[in-house]
């Protein structure tokens, strides 16, 4: 089920902040754990801020030996959502907002709600790792590696194959 957040709703709030919590088996995303979330939500004028944190365990294949194994996600989101096309609202407001290292800015492109499930299934994808690997002492070698490594007897033709140089 998708969640969504009403910018409505977060205008009409105390402070212009909501807070939310989420748990959510993502689809495309082999999670051990539903992935939870605790997030807070404040309208900034012509942007919108999310922070929070993401927990959950997902199941990843080592880069290296193929093996199946658990990953422990626990990350922080920190991004900013433009109510309207980012140029439009700077050039209309004057607005100046200070873009952190790190931080996404998404063109809601006048959108009435942000899709929270679509929020995690990103934060979750770009907060992987991008070598997978089961273990520090992981060497790679397992069944698949020693298979490939046996000889094929359609290639013991090219053993006696001798090159002579002109």
């Amino acid at each position: 089920m998708h969640k969504s957040l009403s910018i409505e709703d977060l205008e009409g709030a105390k402070n212009k902040t909501l807070h939310c919590k989420v748990e959510e088996d993502i689809d495309g995303i082999n999670a051990v754990t539903p992935i939870s979330a605790d997030l807070t939500f404040s309208s900034l004028g012509d942007f919108i801020e999310v922070k929070g944190n993401v927990k959950g365990i997902v199941k990843l294949e080592c880069d290296l030996c193929l093996k199946e194994f658990e990953y422990n996600l626990d990350f922080d989101i920190d991004e900013l959502y433009a109510k309207h096309a980012l140029l439009e609202a700077s050039d209309e407001s004057g607005q100046e907002i200070e873009i952190k290292d790190g931080q996404f800015v998404t063109d809601l492109n006048g959108e009435d709600e942000i899709d929270i499930y679509d929020l995690l299934y990103q934060s979750v994808i770009l907060n992987l790792p991008n070598k997978k690997v089961c273990g520090i002492n992981c060497n790679g070698e397992d069944k698949f590696l020693k298979e490939e490594q046996m000889s094929d007897p359609r290639m013991d033709v090219f053993k006696n194959i001798k090159i002579e140089e002109i």
